[in-house]
């Protein structure tokens, strides 16, 4: 029980020694691991916008997917050593919803995956009654085969069919999945060692009025080579409000020990893609 108390106290003497000082994370270099640029996105911001937003907003590197999947590839093609593109599924609008039963995508992914420098898959919509989907199961044994992270944003049962299916998968589980509960992540993260979790959105859950989270502050703690941070731009408006949204994470990150705050901001993204 000792121990236990002692978890449980130093989340808030951390708290008391850092966030008097939350500008000391306001320039904090992000890896973003989590980004949309797609048709929506293109008609109001071109390729060298888009660029300049992750430059401004100091966006070290970025994992990028598009819909249609060219989109990402165009920002990687104008700064390789920025963006990290993932293949984006979902070659037309209403895709999001029927992916998981396209009997044609799986050789398409194939094709896209021997052609294109690729370093991951999705975003992955999928739900628990989608789970035993012959044709996400093919993907993710095609991402698998290669080496390659998906990102799947997907309800706990989800996960566990995917490890089933391919154990050797490496998953980025989008939003902290459907459930961002610390005690459901903190199972899943002992369950699965090839899982890792975006933050992505979850900023209210994570620091509510901007202020962290004892739990969530143990579980980062707990596991601070599990996860990833992203500001989602799953609409043109995100991308015209990506500074406010970056200017969140900075903030409760700033509330992190130090070597924590990195591992989570930069560093384990840069293990996943080196």
């Amino acid at each position: 029980m000792g121990g236990l108390t002692r978890r449980l106290l130093l989340p808030f003497a951390l708290l008391g020694g850092l966030s008097s000082c939350p500008a000391a994370g306001m320039e904090r270099p992000l890896f973003d691991a989590h980004l949309h640029y797609g048709a929506e996105d293109a008609r109001s911001h071109s390729p060298e916008q888009i660029l300049a937003i992750l430059e401004g907003n100091g966006i070290v590197r970025a994992v990028v997917n598009g819909s249609p999947a060219d989109h990402a590839m165009q920002l990687h093609r104008r700064a390789p050593a920025r963006v990290v593109p993932f293949l984006g599924v979902y070659r037309t609008a209403a895709d999001k919803a029927d992916w998981h039963r396209d009997a044609t995508l799986p050789d398409w992914v194939e094709r896209q995956l021997e052609t294109g420098p690729w370093r991951g898959v999705g975003e992955l919509h999928l739900f628990a009654a989608q789970r035993h989907s012959p044709v996400f199961r093919s993907v993710v044994e095609l991402a698998a085969r290669r080496g390659l992270p998906l990102q799947v944003h997907a309800d706990p049962a989800v996960i566990d069919a995917l490890f089933e299916h391919v154990p050797q998968a490496r998953v980025i589980w989008a939003h902290a999945g459907a459930y961002p509960y610390p005690p459901l992540i903190a199972d899943y993260l002992r369950r699965y060692p090839n899982l890792l979790v975006d933050l992505s959105v979850r900023d209210e859950h994570i620091a509510p009025a901007g202020r962290l989270d004892p739990e969530w502050m143990l579980l980062l703690m707990e596991f601070p080579d599990r996860f990833l941070v992203g500001v989602d731009t799953y609409s043109a408006e995100r991308w015209r409000r990506f500074g406010e949204v970056a200017g969140r994470i900075r903030g409760w990150l700033a509330q992190l020990p130090p070597e924590v705050a990195e591992r989570i901001a930069v560093q384990n993204a840069r293990r996943l893609f080196p």
